[in-house]
């Protein structure tokens, strides 16, 4: 045991301490690799090395529609699919219409090796007459063998509350929040959800990992993990647990967070040590001149209601130490940071630009009821935290920018980390986090951390972040004077006590 303690050691620390690693080497202007700032990240999740020039940024949710499309018809081992809800337009049946095909095709050529999963949350998968589940019932009851459909439910919505809270409101005590499309070896990771805003005029991120197939099979095992303790869906629209697991709701709170979280922990292990016992054999490919793996892709799992925080702790760590020759560009749909990443924010040396969307572009925006009122609670915080940048005399370090677009809503987060001496990133975050409350807190989230020396990648990068960050203005003391940013005296009391839901 002790001597495999030491191989094991030893092969954790070879990729840090061999010369070929691509993040010993110094990119331009940088005074210091890549590895002395971002190494440690490995120390907390599995490491995936590839070559970036496999890494896409898409666009357009038109271009990430349409990559969907194409990738479900050509699929021939596995489709997995991790999404808050699927929608119930045309749109969203066409895609369905490429998942029969598909399956059918498998049928037809009598392999039918097919596999198709889908996990989406319960509550907003439920919502409605005609829903997520609807639409991919016939799927489940032409398919049997080949289709599975799991609706995650959060333990904390049970009991009494369960019972009280209305339809459209339960999902605010927690969601299936990860985002994943992942076709045979390829996949996108993004913020999108499954429904025709995200695929014409709904602002988001997407990241095309094409020919992945170690971090495919990592994100394949994930969201198979959270399917696992999640309710299956029958053909008959009945819900009911996999033998041997707890009940979300019904059993005891303990025990599902308990179990659920050896589940999932168990996937991040795994991967962390076949990773360790790949990396050897990584280090030869390059030396013998195959394909330059220049990039770290690092998954990053947020499920705080399972005792899961990683990406909390990685997301801290990159905010605490991001020192006063960077730049961070941030950006998230919804702007509710956590204290703790306000005080870090507020607290650090670098420059942060922080992207948000203006109230025109709000997802809730012009809603009914007590949700239209919520793109005015965002002005609210808004104003305080810019409020707060002023009083502390950091207007010149933090700046706050809002996303303007006729016709669209903003949807996008993530980051953007320069160094000292470049004008391009080196590292970014994408996938379903806000970095705010409920993401830390409520919902069960995943994004993937790209360290990358690669140029053509970087210049992707840089012009996603430009592309965003051109359509916005920056925010000043005048912008909350204006008529469009009244904020009801109402909205102002409640928003403390609403704001950990939203």
């Amino acid at each position: 045991m002790a001597q495999a303690h030491i191989v094991s050691s030893l092969l954790l620390l070879a990729p840090l301490l061999a010369d070929t690693d691509p993040l010993v080497s110094r990119p331009p202007g940088s005074t210091e690799g890549l590895q002395a700032h971002f190494h440690w990240i490995a120390d907390h999740v599995p490491a995936f090395r590839v070559p970036g020039g496999r890494i896409h940024i898409l666009q357009s949710p038109d271009e990430f529609y349409q990559a969907m499309k194409a990738r479900i018809k050509t699929a021939r081992s596995r489709v997995v699919i991790a999404s808050l809800y699927l929608g119930t337009g045309p749109l969203e049946q066409d895609l369905v219409d490429c998942i029969e095909e598909a399956l059918r095709c498998s049928q037809e050529e009598a392999a039918a090796d097919l596999k198709v999963s889908v996990l989406l949350d319960y509550t907003r998968g439920s919502r409605g007459k005609n829903n997520s589940r609807t639409m991919l019932l016939p799927l489940l009851q032409h398919f049997p063998e080949q289709m599975r459909v799991s609706l995650y439910h959060t333990p904390d919505l049970r009991g009494l509350l369960r019972l009280l809270v209305p339809e459209r409101f339960n999902e605010t005590i927690g969601v299936q929040h990860i985002k994943v499309y992942l076709f045979d070896n390829s996949l996108i990771i993004s913020g999108a959800n499954l429904s025709d805003s995200y695929f014409t005029n709904r602002q988001d991120r997407y990241v095309l990992l094409e020919d992945c197939q170690e971090v495919a099979d990592f994100f394949a095992e994930l969201v198979g993990a959270v399917g696992d303790i999640s309710l299956q869906l029958a053909p008959d629209d009945s819900v009911h647990m996999m033998e041997g697991m707890v009940h979300p709701y019904k059993g005891n709170r303990v025990d599902f967070s308990n179990s659920a979280q050896q589940r999932i922990m168990e996937v991040m292990n795994s991967a962390r040590t076949r990773q360790h016992m790949l990396e050897l054999d990584s280090m030869s490919k390059v030396e013998s001149g195959e394909e330059h793996s220049d990039t770290w892709v690092f998954p990053l799992v947020q499920m705080k209601p399972l005792g899961i925080q990683l990406d909390e702790v990685v997301t801290q760590r990159l905010l605490r130490e991001a020192d006063g020759d960077s730049t961070v560009y941030l950006t998230s749909g919804y702007f509710n940071l956590t204290r703790t990443y306000m005080r870090l924010v507020l607290g650090a040396a670098a420059d942060y630009r922080i992207l948000m969307a203006s109230p025109e572009v709000n997802g809730f925006f012009g809603a009914k009821g007590v949700a239209g009122a919520i793109p005015e609670a965002y002005i609210h915080l808004a104003h305080q935290f810019y409020s707060k940048v002023c009083e502390l005399g950091q207007q010149d370090r933090v700046h706050l920018h809002e996303y303007h677009r006729p016709d669209w809503t903003f949807h996008a987060k993530g980051l953007w980390y320069y160094l000292e001496g470049n004008d391009r990133p080196c590292l970014t975050l994408i996938g379903s986090p806000n970095f705010g409350y409920r993401s830390v807190h409520r919902d069960i989230e995943a994004q993937i951390a790209i360290v990358t020396e690669n140029d053509e990648l970087q210049t992707q990068l840089q012009q996603e972040q430009d592309m965003l960050y051109q359509r916005s203005t920056e925010v000043s003391g005048s912008t909350f004077k204006q008529p469009n940013r009244y904020v009801k005296l109402w909205v102002k009391l409640v928003t403390p006590l609403i704001k950990n839901f939203f």
